[in-house]
């Protein structure tokens, strides 16, 4: 894990959402997908984006963490290896390729890799 990616969470309403995020809390939106049940906000000058989806769209959305690796299917590979049972297989994102597991408490975490951008 070289870093992290994006940060995801629920929303049941994605206009109330953009509304608290962007003029409550002053986030700007990094990218607006509401469309596609997804809204993106930037945090200061990281990378990582706070992401929305919606909850209608994506039924089984909760709080999940991504982390950047270099290759998810070598990742992915090496992890199941070591017992990590995933919920798919690799598939593919805009950016690349990403897969999602839970840890042994529930938590849900993925991994991405960004070899649409090579």
């Amino acid at each position: 894990m070289r870093d992290y990616d994006n940060f995801f969470l629920p929303a049941t309403d994605l206009k109330a959402a953009k509304e608290f995020y962007n003029r409550v809390l002053r986030l700007p939106v990094k990218f607006d997908l509401s469309n596609e049940g997804m809204i993106a906000f930037a945090v200061g000058s990281q990378e990582p984006a706070l992401i929305l989806k919606d909850v209608h769209q994506f039924p089984d959305a909760r709080p999940t963490i991504w982390f950047v690796v270099d290759d998810v299917e070598e990742e992915y590979e090496r992890l199941k290896q070591r017992g990590l049972k995933f919920f798919s297989g690799p598939f593919l994102i805009a950016t690349g390729r990403a897969v999602e597991f839970e840890d042994p408490f529930g938590n849900k975490l993925g991994i991405t890799d960004y070899s649409a951008n090579l």
